[in-house]
């Protein structure tokens, strides 16, 4: 499937009446399944005003990481610098966290809602160099939908 007929797919899940999680993990589940080198995919959210984020929906092997602090991992790199992250070899980054022995490459893309970081969404892949600009654009524009459906944003 293409990133323009995921686009499609996406909006229909988040125009459906659906609790907010359960959108984001429907979400999770279909860019999963579609695209052959998103072997985890997931969304954290800052967990109040706390200086950590806490895992949200996901689809893949389960994690141990379910609280990460700013500042530490991919992630937690992304929440504190507010710019999306994509690493070709997770084996050059002194700061990454292992999540799963197979992770190769991680793309994380903040998401705004309002101006302020809430979130992200965190990809991983057991291939070296799997994401490339297509990925990032792609997940750009997702986080953008998914934040006109965030609760908060809901007339």
């Amino acid at each position: 499937m293409t990133f323009e007929e995921l686009k499609i797919k996406a909006n229909d899940i988040l125009n459906h009446n659906l609790l907010f999680e359960e959108k984001l993990l429907q979400i999770c589940h279909l860019i999963h399944d579609e695209i052959a080198h998103y072997d985890w995919v997931g969304f954290y959210f800052r967990n109040g005003k706390k200086e950590e984020l806490i895992l949200g929906p996901f689809a893949g092997e389960p994690t141990d990481h379910t609280i990460i602090p700013f500042g530490k991992g991919i992630c937690g790199q992304v929440a504190v610098s507010n710019e999306n992250f994509i690493v070709d070899d997770v084996t050059n980054q002194d700061n990454y966290i292992s999540c799963n022995i197979n992770v190769k490459s991680e793309i994380v893309i903040p998401l705004f809602v309002n101006g302020e970081n809430i979130g992200q969404i965190d990809i991983d892949s057991n291939k070296i160099k799997a994401f490339t600009s297509a990925d990032e654009e792609f997940l750009v524009w997702l986080n953008k939908e998914i934040a006109k459906h965030y609760p908060e944003n809901q007339g």
